[in-house]
């Protein structure tokens, strides 16, 4: 059974950075292809960043393309959030997922991932 924590959100004045981790234990993160999702108050959950895993292909959305990057470590079975140049309107928690899908396409399905992490809060306030 794989299991994924969230760690390193937090506040953030704009302009800030930070870099969220997603740690696996169970099984290897290699087998998956990993998300970054986020849900801010009173909105929906929605697709932030994810990686396939074979290949190191990534996606991002529209939203935080140039701003953030996502990448995994193979040794440390993490994968991380690199966000950047912050926003007020990136404020929400974070959730990393995953999905047991070999391949090279980075494509994470909100109601496809199998794995959820517990949630990490970034707020982003001056």
């Amino acid at each position: 059974q794989l299991q994924l924590v969230e760690s390193g959100g937090g506040l953030v004045q704009p302009g800030g950075s930070l870099r969220l981790s997603c740690a696996a234990s169970g099984i290897s993160l290699d087998y998956f292809t990993i998300g970054w999702f986020r849900q801010a108050p009173g909105k929906e959950r929605e697709g932030v960043s994810c990686i396939a895993s074979s290949g190191g292909n990534t996606n991002y959305a529209d939203s935080v393309k140039g701003r953030f990057t996502i990448s995994r470590d193979s040794a440390k079975n993490t994968v991380y959030l690199q966000m950047n140049s912050l926003k007020p309107e990136d404020t929400a928690i974070y959730y990393c997922a995953a999905q047991a899908l070999w391949g090279v396409q980075a494509v994470c399905v909100d109601n496809e991932m199998q794995y959820w992490g517990q949630g990490t809060p970034v707020t982003v306030s001056s």
